[in-house]
């Protein structure tokens, strides 16, 4: 087997400082994967592939390591984004980008506004719309700061082809909507007060909270049931909402058992974690803006909830919100 597909089955033994030169890398590549997958697991695999590729490269014709690992982990996710296109075709239900769990360093820089916005659950549904040559240059751009440049060299464009690209992809982006950036004890208000509203005797509470345009949407992959369409309006919402969270052994089933909720901060969002056992089964993620919560995410497909798990299992959290569901 060639990884780097060039004909040739050598395989360039690393040295240490080769090795630790990746290692070096790797978070920023997986920061990279994963703004452009819009998937944790698909992310880990591609900077794995790129690594093969470094194994099997002739790294004493590389002039800039940094350069080159950049442009091979590019190509190999524009090539698993043309092809994921007919795979969401076919996906069971609704999809949606893979949670992960604020800190962690797959979300990449987080030192402006610009690189936490383009990691938000919000931006990365919108990202869905761009093709993936936009996609490529809008993250290398807003979230890493590439010059236009050396991003022409990256996806083999010309600089003022990536200008162009780069105004058209924040254009389609751009929903018109300021999210209320969170930190930690603002987000453990909001998802505190949500649960309760949504638990409550009354559903006026729960209304209030969110926007009139509110949507709601879950994935469970058809693995776990979930609504097959989105949702739409504040009174639907909160029905939807208050049904779902409703206790239940039948529901418990889905997730496997007695679950705990925790408020926790998602791609920068406030959400409620499901625990169960050692792993989190269900994450719900709210989009907060100054008006209120304009959308819903329920991410319930286990497939997708493996790295939120393990960085959920090692971090530090308060009490539950509700013990036992």
């Amino acid at each position: 087997m060639n990884p780097a597909g060039e004909g040739d089955n050598r395989v360039m033994l690393l040295g240490p400082d080769e090795v630790d030169l990746f290692e070096g890398s790797r978070a920023r590549l997986e920061a990279i994967a994963y703004r452009l997958l819009g998937s944790a697991s698909d992310a880990e695999d591609a900077v794995q592939d790129t690594f093969l590729r470094w194994q099997a490269a002739d790294r004493e014709q590389v002039r800039s390591p940094e350069a080159w690992l950049t442009r091979v982990l590019t190509n190999l996710c524009l090539n698993h984004l043309t092809s994921a296109r007919a795979r969401r075709e076919t996906y069971v239900g609704q999809w949606l980008p893979e949670p992960v769990l604020t800190g962690d360093p797959m979300l990449g820089p987080a030192d402006t506004a610009e690189q936490r916005e383009s990691v938000s659950m919000a931006v990365l549904v919108l990202m869905e719309r761009l093709s993936p040559q936009e996609r490529a240059v809008y993250v290398l751009r807003e979230a890493f700061g590439y010059a236009h440049a050396e991003i022409a060299e990256i996806v083999n464009l010309t600089e003022p082809n990536c200008q162009q690209i780069y105004r058209r992809a924040k254009q389609h982006l751009s929903d018109g909507r300021s999210r209320t950036e969170v930190d930690r004890a603002s987000a453990h208000r909001i998802a505190a007060e949500f649960l309760a509203a949504t638990a409550g005797g009354e559903i006026e509470p729960l209304v209030g909270l969110l926007t009139a345009d509110v949507t709601g949407i879950a994935d469970g992959g058809g693995v776990v049931p979930a609504r097959r369409t989105p949702i739409g309006g504040a009174l639907a919402v909160a029905r939807y909402l208050r049904g779902l969270l409703r206790p239940s052994e039948h529901k418990r089933g889905w997730v496997g058992g007695v679950a705990s909720l925790y408020d926790g901060v998602v791609n920068g969002d406030p959400a409620i974690l499901a625990q169960v056992g050692e792993r989190v089964a269900g994450v719900l993620v709210l989009e907060a803006t100054p008006a209120g919560i304009t959308a819903v995410r329920i991410h319930a497909n286990p497939g997708k909830l493996d790295r939120i798990s393990r960085a959920w299992a090692a971090a530090e959290h308060d009490e539950p919100l509700l013990e036992a569901w």
